[in-house]
């Protein structure tokens, strides 16, 4: 393998700078709004992709090599990636018949991208350390604008030695990497990031749709909100686009955001932590589902909140 000067880490984050070995090819499970933008960058870094989805048409979209199974994967690369929907599907593709773990060898690595349970990530590192093989979590955030100009920023746990030979690969699509501790550390901090993200994006919305409906010039708002206290992501980098009618389509769904939810009350409850306010953010994102905005990115709950505060849009174009 060639050597490349790529990032590394020190004190828990990602530094540039350092001499290391390039990896020559990986693979990637999952190519779906987040999977595909990572692939299409690793691809674009020199970095082969062995990649499988359900949609057969995704490799050769995303510019990787199809493989004809997640088995195949498991065979031909020693470092595989994942970027699934949730635990439940994760489950199945590692520990069902003929899954990952009936075909990992000593000393692969799995780093799974997805946003997915703690707990249920910690038992399978478990099981891959019981075969002599790393499973480590990296959620990642950034969304498909990130992921698109490979900087996402990405929150790891795991075993310290595997999360280094990843380097070379996360250099390729990410801007930060922050080093979280031990195996589930990284998903538990990224639940806890779309947590925020799902409350400042819901609570914007309804903000926003209350000053149109008092009359007020929503490029002044946004002014106003962002040197002021009420500043958050979703008033810098959401909604200036969205007054001029520009959903930045293609992200996390409003059907994704409630499960994120979900999953974030599941992990207090693990924790012996009450929850006071997921409420707003279920009711939000559950009604944007019910209003048939559920498989299109949440930023569009901004719509189904105006739909039942008399048909309001933010902008003029429909």
């Amino acid at each position: 393998m060639a050597g490349a000067v790529v990032a590394h880490f020190e004190n828990g984050r990602f530094s540039k700078g350092r001499y290391i070995m390039a990896i020559d090819t990986v693979g990637f499970i999952g190519l779906g709004n987040m999977g595909g933008r990572m692939t299409r960058c690793i691809v674009a870094g020199g970095v082969k992709v062995l990649g499988f989805d359900m949609d057969e048409t995704a490799a050769d979209r995303f510019g990787a090599t199809r493989a004809s199974s997640a088995s195949e994967i498991m065979e031909q690369a020693d470092i595989v990636f994942l970027s699934l929907p949730d635990s439940t599907v994760i489950e199945k593709v590692v520990e069902g018949e003929g899954g990952l773990l009936d075909n990992v060898r000593p000393g692969q690595i799995v780093a799974d991208m997805s946003t997915a349970s703690a707990a249920s990530t910690r038992g399978i590192a478990a099981k891959f350390a019981e075969k002599g093989a790393f499973y480590v979590d990296a959620g990642i955030s950034g969304g498909a604008v990130a992921a698109e100009k490979a900087a996402l920023t990405l929150m790891v746990g795991g075993d310290a030695g595997a999360i280094a030979r990843l380097e070379p690969v996360f250099a390729l699509i990410a801007k930060k990497v922050i080093l979280m501790g031990e195996s589930g550390a990284g998903h538990t901090a990224k639940l806890l990031n779309n947590f925020l993200n799902a409350v400042s994006l819901s609570a914007t919305a309804e903000v926003m749709v209350a000053g149109k409906k008092a009359g007020l010039d929503l490029h002044r708002l946004l002014e106003v909100l962002n040197a002021s206290s009420g500043v958050n992501f979703a008033t810098l980098n959401r909604f200036p686009k969205i007054v001029d009618g520009d959903y930045l389509e293609g992200g996390l769904t409003s059907k994704l955001m409630t499960k994120d939810v979900l999953l974030y009350c599941d992990l207090l409850h693990e924790l012996g932590v009450s929850s006071l306010n997921a409420s707003g953010p279920m009711a939000s994102f559950g009604l944007a589902t019910a209003l048939g905005y559920g498989d299109v990115i949440s930023n569009r709950v901004v719509d189904a909140i105006g739909d039942i505060s008399g048909k309001v849009r933010l902008h003029e174009k429909d």
